[in-house]
């Protein structure tokens, strides 16, 4: 017990440390829709920071083919989580899976992502996440339409009869969360990524108290973007400075263990976030939020009207309750059906999806 509680107060020291960086200052910094005060909770501060998951650059994994607590045991399904994202060429978001992928969308492996890129990656290979029932959605035209998200989180759930290989494939590596007879009813949480380019070269300033309202929201999973050929995940804000998190830490490879837990000391930030100007960041980004039920998704719909689309002359993105007539109709993504398994399906994705039309460009 007191190596236990001396690991905690050496962590508390080494936190304590880390916020000398931050300026004395009496205005909120806000995490992902917590808000915090420097001159009152700065232990709070970073061990909230500390919680979030961290991944970054690995090295000496297999090639590709051509509110945590440290020292605390967690749940099952926290490993699973962390599972999925080893660098596995099993793993149905490793390295491997997400450059496979991204061949799909016309970047070659090695080739930098951009954050529209990266949202239409997720979506797609989340169709063969066979674990969880999570529905994703990619707005279109810096739309987010009110219908079609509740039309494909309502939708019914997929067998799990089908494309059986690549249903086995992970279902021994991760299990399942499916009734009875393979569906999913009811609400199937759901991912929201807004891609945007806010701005032709730089960030249209116009934008800046919208960009920052995000992170206040409760749903709020932060923001991709950077610079380019430097990707950033953005966590949170102080006054004009963005905090982020940086992969640019190459850390060995993880593997689990032969009981399923992975050691995740490394998968959590240990210290201080980094922080850059708004106006020094690229104009395109990707905006991230999670709602786990409805009631979470018609939330984050008022709080939108509310404090980003009444406040604004010229709108970040537009959010509208009925598909637009002039698009072609809408229709949930579903997993394709083929007979290959697990890594042999992501290898080859000539043929599995269309190729996603780029965003477009925000008026300035």
């Amino acid at each position: 017990m007191e190596a236990v509680l001396s690991r905690y107060e050496n962590q508390i020291t080494i936190l304590s440390d880390y916020l000398e960086e931050f300026p004395e200052t009496d205005e909120p910094v806000w995490i992902l829709g917590r808000q915090h005060h420097l001159n009152t909770d700065k232990s709070k501060l970073l061990l909230d920071i500390s919680a979030r998951l961290w991944f970054t650059y690995r090295r000496k994994f297999s090639p590709i083919d051509w509110q945590w607590e440290k020292h605390k045991k967690q749940p099952e399904e926290y490993h699973r989580i962390l599972r999925c994202f080893l660098d596995r060429k099993d793993c149905c978001y490793s390295i491997h899976q997400m450059a496979q992928m991204g061949v799909g969308e016309g970047k070659s492996i090695g080739e930098w992502f951009g954050p529209n890129t990266v949202a239409q990656v997720l979506k797609k290979l989340a169709l063969f996440d066979e674990w969880n029932s999570l529905a994703v959605y990619v707005s279109m035209d810096n739309t987010v339409v009110i219908e079609d998200i509740k039309k494909m989180c309502w939708s019914p759930g997929q067998s799990s009869g089908v494309a059986h290989g690549t249903a086995h494939l992970h279902r021994s590596a991760l299990g399942q969360n499916k009734n009875a007879a393979g569906l999913c009813p009811g609400w199937k949480p759901l991912l929201l990524i807004i891609p945007l380019r806010l701005g032709i070269n730089h960030i249209n300033p116009v934008y800046i108290d919208a960009f920052k309202e995000c992170f206040k929201m409760p749903q709020s999973l932060g923001a991709l973007g950077g610079k380019p050929n430097n990707a950033y995940y953005f966590i949170g804000f102080l006054g004009n400075e963005l905090i982020y998190l940086d992969p640019h830490t190459t850390q060995s490879f993880v593997d689990s263990e032969e009981n399923g837990t992975v050691d995740d000391e490394s998968f959590h930030c240990q210290q201080a976030p980094h922080r850059m100007k708004i106006m020094n960041l690229d104009p395109s980004v990707a905006l991230g939020f999670f709602c786990k039920e409805e009631c979470d998704f018609d939330n984050w719909c008022s709080l939108v009207q509310k404090e980003i689309l009444k406040q604004q002359s010229l709108r970040m993105f537009e959010l509208v309750q009925k598909h637009p007539p002039h698009w072609p109709p809408f229709i949930p993504p579903s997993k394709p059906e083929v007979t290959t398994t697990g890594a042999e399906l992501i290898e080859s994705t000539d043929k599995l999806f269309e190729l996603e039309e780029e965003f477009e460009i925000l008026s300035v």
